[in-house]
């Protein structure tokens, strides 16, 4: 409770004994006498007579407040400046903020602290692969990402971590950071860290692969056949091969791959590929005809692999065989046989006879063994794509070989610019195998589109293979051509319109059966181009003409060369209707010669289709005395008797001849219209199959000025 002041009434105030200043007997005195300085931390004034023991009043003027963000007291300088230094400086890397210093630091006049440069980064060797993004390219700098990405945002380049770089601009950046550069495909880099892990001990012992190159009609595949026990050369167009084929084979208790290569002028890609698979080299060169152009080109795209060769002199049971005249003209181009005291093995063999077969495999296996060829089967398989094609039922199909690791199903791979996983896998005799060992030539099923034949097979992780893909399909797609519109053209014309100078070049589509022809084909047609007119390839596929491809013709005015396809009957209409011109082939040596000729205005009279009616075959009966007869539905048209025939399956073409029977029932008929059901069978011919689709046509000669007048269906030139 406040005491009250005088005169207020009350009690008055008396001083308590020993409260003066002096304590407890001290000196007394009045509260108004103070002599002296004022005591340390009391308040200044004396005190107000009247109001004993009673705090001083307030000061009239109150001190300043502070103004708002500075302080109520000022600091004392500091002795000594000690400048902030970045902990990231002073290990060397690059200066990220500003050296910040205490306030009041510079009053003394202090001089600041100077900070040494970054020590300069020592060189790194970094391998670089396509599509790498920011956080590998930092990972194997030994930086941070945000480092990279601020050089690219000072190069006004917007990227996320994440991000793909193209090849030259990864380059710039890991130089710019003092980075050794080496670029390698994705596919080789697996293999550069295969071979980092792989010891002697994880090498086994592998099949030799054997390619068997020569020139044309020399006996290849004849050869092979006679070692395979199989006929496949009955079977090529032309007696000619035109695709790539591999075989395992078992001789004498080990196993053996053949691979057998084209020998036309043209195939000299397809003879590449397969010189660039092989250990051995088996150089056939027919007895009664010497060496050829492409005997001499196999030679060098085996010296160029540097691989063995072993020349087999075949036909020798020929009247006409000079097996002695082979030895001297190949000792001319180096190959000098070992009873002359040279370094290669020659052979004479008879394919169809079967001779001396058994000693051209001794000297096969012999060589074989004194390379001790050796394959990692625990590594990641990669191999090589020896063809490829679209089944009309299985999709795309790729024929690997794999030369490292083991491939198993449901592996996740890479080839090219296409991704897939393994579904299924099928031996060279169609059997389904579930592990492939290196040196195996497998069939795979898979693919989400078909690669290039000859591009690298390699396993990896899904991830890593996606992202890969994606990166090389959207470059593709970047420098795609785009096809210009132009007038309609055909074969006939052409020449007409060189003459007018009204054409200047010619654009082609190409539709083959496997991806080897088309390759070769769009390789070869635009040598044919002279200083009058220039072939240029608008696009290449595989599988049959489809309306797309006939889209893409009329609107770009091109061709379409067929090889070994047949147009589905849709795009066969729409060509007519917008008079697409399509060309059929089987052998590849009439398209170059019809183009030389339609260039030239020598075109012989062509044959014009008249196209009559489709069926589908339903069911099969063997029938003793006639062969297989196939029941059939008739789609469209009509099936005349002795009418030409073409035996299309999964849209290639399979066999042409001509009704030999036609039935109704238990009755023979002329005819057969659309919507009902026959019996009929093909002359020469019993391996019909269910599924596969007979069309009925008739053909006839006409000119070539006739054929480019009338506005008919596509015609093909036997």
């Amino acid at each position: 409770m406040r005491p009250q002041q005088s005169g207020q009434g009350g009690r008055p105030y008396t001083q308590r004994p020993g409260s003066g200043p002096g304590g407890p007997g001290g000196p007394s005195r009045t509260f108004g006498q103070r002599p002296g300085a004022v005591p340390t931390g009391s308040r200044p004034g004396p005190r107000t007579p009247g109001r004993p023991a009673m705090l001083p009043p307030f000061p009239e003027k109150m001190p300043v407040k502070a103004e708002p963000g500075k302080p109520l007291y000022a600091r004392k300088p500091t002795q000594r400046q000690r400048p902030m230094v970045d902990k990231r400086e002073m290990e060397g890397e690059r200066k990220l903020h500003p050296t910040r210093q205490r306030q009041g630091a510079g009053g003394r006049g202090v001089a600041a602290a100077t900070i040494a440069p970054p020590e300069p980064r020592a060189p790194r060797e970094v391998t670089l692969t396509e599509g790498i993004t920011i956080r590998e390219l930092a990972e194997k700098l030994d930086i941070r990402a945000k480092d990279l990405l601020k050089t690219l945002l000072d190069r006004g380049v917007f990227a996320s971590i994440n991000q793909a770089l193209d090849v030259q601009t990864a380059t710039d950046l890991a130089q710019s950071f003092n980075g050794v550069v080496s670029v390698v495909s994705f596919e080789e880099e697996m293999v550069l860290e295969v071979a980092k892990e792989e010891t002697k001990e994880n090498l086994r012992p592998r099949p030799p692969v054997v390619t068997v190159m020569g020139h044309v009609d020399h006996g290849k595949t004849s050869l092979l056949d006679a070692i395979r026990e199989a006929d496949v050369a009955g079977g090529e167009a032309g007696g000619i091969t035109q695709h790539i084929g591999a075989y395992k084979v078992q001789v004498q208790g080990k196993a053996v791959v053949f691979v057998d290569t084209p020998g036309h002028e043209a195939f000299t890609r397809m003879r590449a590929r397969g010189a660039k698979v092989t250990d051995i080299v088996v150089l056939v060169v027919a007895a009664d005809d010497g060496v050829m152009p492409q005997t001499r080109e196999a030679i060098d795209h085996a010296k160029a692999a540097g691989v063995p060769i072993i020349v087999a002199v075949n036909k020798i049971d020929k009247p006409e065989a000079q097996p002695e005249r082979v030895k001297r003209q190949l000792s001319d181009l180096g190959l000098m046989p070992a009873e002359w005291g040279g370094e290669t093995e020659f052979v004479e063999v008879s394919a169809k006879k079967r001779q001396n077969l058994e000693k051209l495999l001794e000297i096969i296996l012999l060589v074989a063994d004194l390379r001790e060829l050796k394959a990692n089967p625990d590594a990641p398989a990669n191999g090589t794509v020896l063809e490829s094609r679209v089944d009309k039922g299985r999709g795309p199909v790729a024929t690997v070989l794999v030369q490292n690791g083991t491939l198993n199903n449901s592996d996740f791979f890479i080839v090219g610019s296409v991704f897939g996983k393994v579904r299924a896998m099928f031996d060279e005799r169609g059997r389904p195998v579930k592990t492939a060992p290196p040196s195996t030539p497998v069939e795979v099923l898979g693919l989400q589109g078909v690669p290039e034949a000859g591009d690298h097979f390699q396993v990896t992780d899904e991830a890593k293979a996606r992202h890969v893909v994606e990166y090389r399909q959207s470059k593709q797609r970047d420098a795609a051509l785009r096809a210009s519109s132009g007038a309609r053209i055909t074969l006939d014309q052409l020449h007409e319109q060189l003459k007018a100078g009204e054409i200047k070049e010619l654009p082609i589509v190409i539709k083959a059966d496997v991806q080897g022809s088309a390759e070769v084909l769009a390789e070869m047609l635009p040598k044919l181009s002279d200083d009058r007119v220039k072939l240029k390839i608008i696009s290449e596929g595989v599988g049959a003409v489809t309306e797309n491809d006939v889209l893409l013709a009329s609107a770009s005015g091109a061709i379409i060369i067929a090889f070994g396809v047949r147009p589905d009957r849709k795009a066969a209409d729409l060509a007519q209707q917008e008079k697409v011109d399509i060309r059929t082939h089987n052998i590849i040596y009439e398209v170059s010669d019809e183009i030389k000729k339609a260039m030239e205005g020598l075109l012989e009279p062509v044959i014009q289709e008249s196209y009559l009616g489709r069926a589908e075959v339903r069911n099969t009966f063997r029938i003793k005395g006639s062969g297989t007869v196939a029941g059939c539905y008739v789609l469209d048209g009509i099936m005349k008797r002795d009418a030409q025939v073409r035996v299309v399956r999964d849209g290639t073409l399979i066999y042409t001849s001509k009704l030999n029977s036609l039935k109704r029932f238990k009755d023979d008929a002329s005819e057969v219209r659309a919507g009902f059901e026959c019996g009929l069978g093909i002359a020469n011919f019993n391996d019909v199959k269910v599924g596969d689709v007979l069309e009925c046509f008739n053909v006839q000669k006409i000119s070539a000025a006739e054929a480019a007048g009338q506005s008919s269906a596509p015609s093909g030139r036997k």
